[in-house]
């Protein structure tokens, strides 16, 4: 069975861009920030805020791979499309990739690790958060 794969669509705003009117590449990493939050709440059915609020837990990323491939404008739409490559015990390394209109616009290799706030070592992820999560690890 293939493995789900979170998907949003979001529109690109002048806040997004440079004086030249494009992607600041900044940017992507704040939209990527912004599809795990989605992905927690919508996907996962966990909302982020009560994972870090409440839960006390944190996700922060502790390596990440960034390839832009072509240049993304004002108004554009870009399709955010998030798929997991490793699930392990207190982290996970996501693929996620950027496209509009079907041009690969970025495409991303990011490892997150599970995390206690109170003492910021890392932490075995979540039974419930785990289960979510296993039906968008990518097969093999």
């Amino acid at each position: 069975m293939a493995a789900d794969v979170f998907e949003v669509e979001e529109s690109v705003r002048f806040a997004h861009c440079d004086p030249a009117g494009i992607v600041y590449f900044p940017q992507y990493l704040v939209m990527l920030n912004i599809l795990h939050e989605r992905w927690f709440d919508e996907g996962l059915g966990v909302p982020y805020a009560h994972y870090i609020g409440v839960r006390r837990l944190g996700l922060p990323t502790v390596r990440l791979e960034c390839d832009f491939t072509a240049i993304t404008r004002q108004g554009e739409r870009l399709r955010q499309r998030l798929e997991v490559a490793k699930l392990g015990r207190t982290s996970l390394e996501l693929a996620v990739e950027f496209d509009s209109g079907g041009e690969l616009r970025g495409r991303f290799r990011q490892v997150l690790v599970c995390t206690s706030l109170a003492t910021h070592k890392s932490h075995p992820l979540p039974d419930d958060l785990r289960s979510a999560m296993t039906r968008f690890v990518r097969a093999a």
